[in-house]
């Protein structure tokens, strides 16, 4: 990958986007890992205003401290870069003693995973409709249209993509170049939305650059019988997610009713 080509690619492609959509700038959800911290300094390179949001709920603080840490980062090395924190622990607690309760309490919890994701987007476009601002997804490839790794209408509830075309270890390339802290490169990949210490791969079963293989492989039509062993077990896994979540990497079906019906 050329590195540099890239990053300048996306920079100007963010930038261009903005202004014919007549935007001041972006906005985007820190997380304190790869993903975002990427994303967020691509925004600041445009030179356009970037506002970072810090999101906590019932959050570990190493992820509440690299996040700030990074912002700080940004805030020292670009121009017009802004930070704001919102607690949504005591909004997400009071949701969740409204609901009523049900039996299958891991449905609930998976549930509850999910709608944090979906609080913190609706906090993200409440902030982008108050200052003008585009809301920038920190989805990559293997994660939007390899394993649908995303909740649907919460991080994967965007404005525009910038490096959702990147593999993760494309992703990383990228982060070792602009420079991003070492505690993020570092830090096991994680979606946060369990108040534990589970990681993606924890939680996927497989790596990402297992993942990324798998999804070249089926980019190039093999099948579970084509492999054994490992390479065997990280296929079928890609496959069970990606054919799970293909609900979220399709258009929303639409329900078109005949014309001699009209």
């Amino acid at each position: 990958m050329q590195t540099e080509k890239v990053i300048n690619y996306v920079v100007d492609w963010l930038k261009e986007y903005a202004t014919n959509a007549g935007m001041k700038g972006f906005i985007i959800g820190i997380s304190g890992g790869i993903d975002s911290a990427v994303t967020s300094t691509l925004c600041a390179k445009t030179g356009l205003s970037v506002l970072c949001l810090e999101m906590p709920i019932h959050q570990a603080t190493s992820q509440v401290s690299r996040a700030l840490n990074h912002i700080e980062w940004l805030q020292s090395n670009f121009n017009d870069v802004k930070k704001t924190q919102v607690n949504l622990t005591p909004v997400f607690d009071s949701l969740v003693k409204s609901l009523p309760a049900v039996d299958n309490e891991e449905s609930r919890f998976m549930s509850l995973a999910n709608t944090r994701a979906r609080l913190r987007m609706t906090t993200l476009y409440y902030f982008a409709a108050l200052e003008g601002y585009l809301v920038a997804g920190t989805g990559n490839k293997v994660e939007d249209f390899g394993v649908g790794f995303y909740t649907k209408y919460g991080d994967g509830g965007v404005d525009l993509s910038p490096i959702a075309d990147l593999l993760k270890t494309e992703v990383y390339t990228i982060a070792k170049h602009l420079g991003i802290n070492k505690d993020i490169i570092d830090a096991a990949p994680t979606d946060g939305l369990w108040g534990d210490n589970r990681t993606d791969e924890d939680q996927i079963g497989a790596s990402y650059p297992e993942l990324e293989w798998a999804m070249k492989m089926d980019d190039e039509g093999k099948n579970t019988s084509d492999f054994s062993g490992r390479e065997q077990a990280v296929f079928t896994i890609y496959k069970r997610f990606n054919n799970a979540n293909k609900h979220k990497m399709i258009p929303i079906p639409i329900c078109k009713i005949p014309t001699f019906f009209k």
